[in-house]
């Protein structure tokens, strides 16, 4: 479902993980058309990164 948002309205992404700023940034870069598609590869990205960051914390918390 977040893959969806990264491509539709990649600024919400943003708010979903927890970074309200870049959220805002991401907006900003939005609103104009050709950013669009440069807002989404970031909002993409960004979400890789977060459940890379949720799958090591995982993997921390079970060994500690």
């Amino acid at each position: 479902m977040r893959l969806l948002i990264a491509l539709v309205l990649p600024w919400l992404l943003f708010f979903t993980i927890g970074r309200p700023i870049a959220g805002i940034v991401c907006l900003i870069l939005q609103v104009t058309l050709i950013g669009w598609i440069p807002a989404a590869i970031w909002a993409v990205y960004s979400l890789s990164q977060y459940k890379t960051d949720r799958k090591i914390e995982e993997a921390m918390g079970r060994r500690g």
